[in-house]
């Protein structure tokens, strides 16, 4: 939609959004906090894990609000909403604070529709506990069509421009579906990453001895150079960390060890024949 693209490109966001960044950023510190908040832990985000709570919550409410006799309840699932609300905001803004410029001036007004839209489901809950039905009901019917728009940015995010997925990937279809030879084992220096192009896509190499695993080279989460990462760690615990985000993936099985990937680094499979190291599609 041309609004999106307008949005996508509204550069007048960028101050309030840097500066937004560097508070979030400042504000979680601890690496085991925000790898949870991320969701590396889980293997995919945790952010639209956590929101299923809190919209659930507001689809029943305005339900029951249509329904005779549901007033308890439904004020129940506003309280539990709103507090649902708390860690997948968390969760969001600092998913939010790894994207790339365009996507967090979506993500900005994304989480802009969100806030608006606690704020009137937790006016609506202050109205229900004081009487005031009809109020809480109007509020709260206010509430769910500004997370609907919110939740409508969301899906932009994550479908149109790929925020929040695995860059890396599409990389694996692009890899020959038969063993194709890469190199020399030889070539390749022991306990250090190498890159090498298959066809038109980097694969990133570490060996030990005879024995080679291969990842994608370009990192899952915004497609950062793995090749130009520090190695840490040693023998097959060593890991790759990526140049640009931090996140931190094992070499021997591209497990993702720290975020802000939420996902492995995809594994590509590798044999050494002859003295030659071939990879091919999983």
């Amino acid at each position: 939609m041309p609004i999106l693209n307008r949005l996508e490109e509204a550069r007048a966001l960028d101050g309030v959004s840097d500066k937004l960044q560097s508070v979030v950023t400042a504000a979680v510190r601890p690496q085991r906090l925000r790898d949870v908040l991320h969701g590396t832990w889980l293997g995919h985000p945790l952010h639209p894990v956590l929101v299923q709570l809190p919209i659930g919550a507001f689809l029943s409410t305005a339900i029951l609000d249509l329904l005779p006799g549901g007033r308890k309840a439904a004020t129940t699932l506003v309280t539990a909403g709103v507090a649902a609300a708390v860690p997948a905001i968390a969760a969001g803004w600092l998913d939010w604070s790894q994207l790339t410029r365009d996507r967090r001036r979506v993500g900005l007004v994304h989480a802009g529709a969100n806030a608006i839209a606690v704020g009137l489901y937790a006016s609506s809950l202050v109205a229900r506990l004081r009487g005031k039905t009809s109020t809480g009901k109007a509020l709260g019917f206010a509430g769910l069509t500004v997370a609907g728009a919110g939740a409508y940015l969301g899906g932009h995010l994550s479908f149109a421009q790929g925020a929040a997925t695995n860059h890396a990937a599409p990389d694996l279809d692009r890899l020959p579906e038969e063993w194709t030879e890469v190199c020399s084992l030889a070539s390749v220096p022991e306990r250090r990453t190498v890159v090498r192009l298959v066809g038109d896509v980097p694969v990133l190499l570490y060996r030990i001895g005879d024995r080679v695993s291969a990842l994608v080279e370009r990192c899952g989460h915004e497609t950062g150079p793995l090749g130009e990462g520090e190695v840490t760690g040693e023998g097959w615990n060593a890991c790759v960390v990526c140049p640009w985000h931090g996140s931190t993936f094992r070499l021997s099985d591209g497990a993702v060890m720290h975020g802000p990937a939420a996902n492995n680094q995809p594994l590509i499979p590798v044999r050494v024949d002859r003295g030659r190291i071939e990879i091919r599609q999983p």
